[in-house]
This record gives structure tokens, C-alpha cells and sequence, in this order.
């Protein structure tokens, strides 16, 4: 078996461009809400969140990260965002967005500090990154559909105010179900890395132990040089004395 999520010409851009846009998209879809001024928190600064982080922020959202990882919120941090704690988070954001790969990221102690009006949305793997039983359980009323792919729950919060949440694909892939997926012009890579991973296998069965296996080094960079080449993008290559200066180590400073 081949790990071919983790090849860089696909979490790189297929989970940060095209996760990025496409989850974007399926918000704007549901729901045709304007991004500008909006504050949109993001559960989660993997490649998807840091794709759609980076994308909110381009249609001027003011973007707040939530993480469980100090490595990833310190650069999300360093990235620009505002990053907090899902519980101070929960109390400010307009539009949430889950792309963590864990469940429950959104919880009750949460929708009951939610503002009125406020979005949830998941592009993570299943449909219980938002726990939505607990939802139910908390609601006055709902769900009740009031766009096509959006329910809205009637939440009595701690104060004793009710604030209405929406929920858009019943916490599904927000990008596959509100939206279209991702762009082929960025999927191709993955599909690429798939094909010519399967290649491999066949060619080098012989030599092969019965484990996960990452794709390639040489795989992975000739994905990329396509690309490239289809983009019609060239680069530099390296002369001579660079590539024998960068495998030495006798040239320094004296």
C-alpha cells in the first residue's frame, strides 16, 4: 500500500487549493453569505485549514484558527490569524468551518455561547467533527430546513437567549456536498500520484514487504514537473559547479 495522501504534489495542493476553495465555495452556495467582515473560525491548521484560511482571508474575512497541536497554531500565529480556544471562538465567530479529521470539535458547551445567525460547516473526513446529536438534543426546535442544504436549530443559551444555528449538508463534506468538489486542474495530481504509485507497486513487487510504503521521492517530483509543464511554467537547473558545490564541503568561508 501506497500513503498517497502524504505525497507532497497532493496534501500541498489538493487538501490547501483545492480543499481551500472548494469548502469556500459550497459555504457561498448554501447559504450566499458575504465573507467580507465576517468572522470565520477554522477547526484545525493542517494543509485544508491553512487552504481555507488563507482563501477566507482573501474575501476579507477576519479569520480565527483553533488548535490542538502548538506547532500548528504557532503558524497560524505566525501566519497572521488570531488563534484561541474553540470555547473563546465559539462566542465571537459568524461562520464556523471544521477540517480537523476528529470528532466533536464542535460540541454543546459551544453552540450555547453561538451568536444568532451563526454557520456551521464541516470539510473534514465524516459528519462528526459538528456533533449534531447534542445539537438536536440542545435545540427548542429544529431542524428545520430554510435554504436547501441548510438546517437551522433554535438554541436557548446559557443565558437564557435563544439563538438560531445553521447547518449546512448535515455536517457532510461541505465541498462535495453544497459544491462541486475540487477543480480537476488540481485533483489531477492526486489522481497522478495514484496511478503512477500503482505503477511502482507492479514493477517492484518482487522487492516489496507487505507494509505502508510513501510514494517515492522520484514520483513526487516528476508529478510536480508535469505540472509545471502543463502550466507552461519553466524553472532553472543547476550548473555544474552548483551541483557539485552543494555536494562537497570544502568551499566555505575561510
Amino acid at each position: 500500500m501506497v500513503a498517497v495522501n502524504d505525497a507532497n504534489t497532493k496534501h500541498m495542493f489538493d487538501n490547501r487549493y483545492g480543499t481551500g476553495q472548494s469548502t469556500l465555495d459550497g459555504v457561498i452556495r448554501a447559504t450566499n453569505v458575504l465573507l467580507a467582515g465576517k468572522v470565520l473560525v477554522v477547526a484545525g491548521y493542517g494543509y485544508c485549514g491553512k487552504g481555507v484560511a488563507s482563501r477566507a482571508r482573501g474575501l476579507g474575512a477576519q479569520v480565527v484558527v483553533t488548535e490542538i497541536d502548538p506547532l500548528a497554531a504557532l503558524e497560524a500565529a505566525m501566519d497572521g490569524f488570531r488563534v484561541e480556544p474553540m470555547a473563546e471562538a465559539a462566542r465571537e465567530g459568524d461562520i464556523f468551518i471544521t477540517v480537523t479529521g476528529n470528532r466533536d470539535v464542535i460540541r454543546e458547551e459551544h453552540f450555547k455561547v453561538m451568536k444568532d445567525g451563526a454557520i456551521l460547516a464541516n470539510s473534514g473526513h465524516f459528519d462528526i467533527e459538528i456533533d449534531l446529536p447534542s445539537l438536536a438534543a440542545l435545540a427548542a426546535s429544529g431542524p428545520r430546513q430554510v435554504r436547501p442544504m441548510v438546517d437551522e436549530y433554535v438554541v436557548e443559551g446559557a443565558g437564557g437567549d435563544s439563538a438560531r444555528v445553521a447547518v449546512i449538508a448535515e455536517g457532510r463534506l461541505v465541498n462535495l456536498s453544497a459544491a462541486e468538489g475540487h477543480p480537476a486542474s488540481v485533483m489531477d495530481m492526486s489522481f497522478a500520484n495514484q496511478a503512477l504509485s500503482v505503477e511502482w507497486l507492479v514493477k517492484s513487487r518482487e522487492q516489496l514487504k507487505p507494509q505502508v510504503y510513501t510514494v517515492p521521492a522520484e514520483i513526487d517530483a516528476s508529478v510536480a514537473k508535469l505540472k509545471l509543464e502543463g502550466m507552461g511554467i519553466s524553472i532553472d537547473t543547476l550548473t555544474r559547479e552548483q551541483e557539485e558545490y552543494l555536494s562537497s564541503w570544502t568551499v566555505g568561508t575561510r
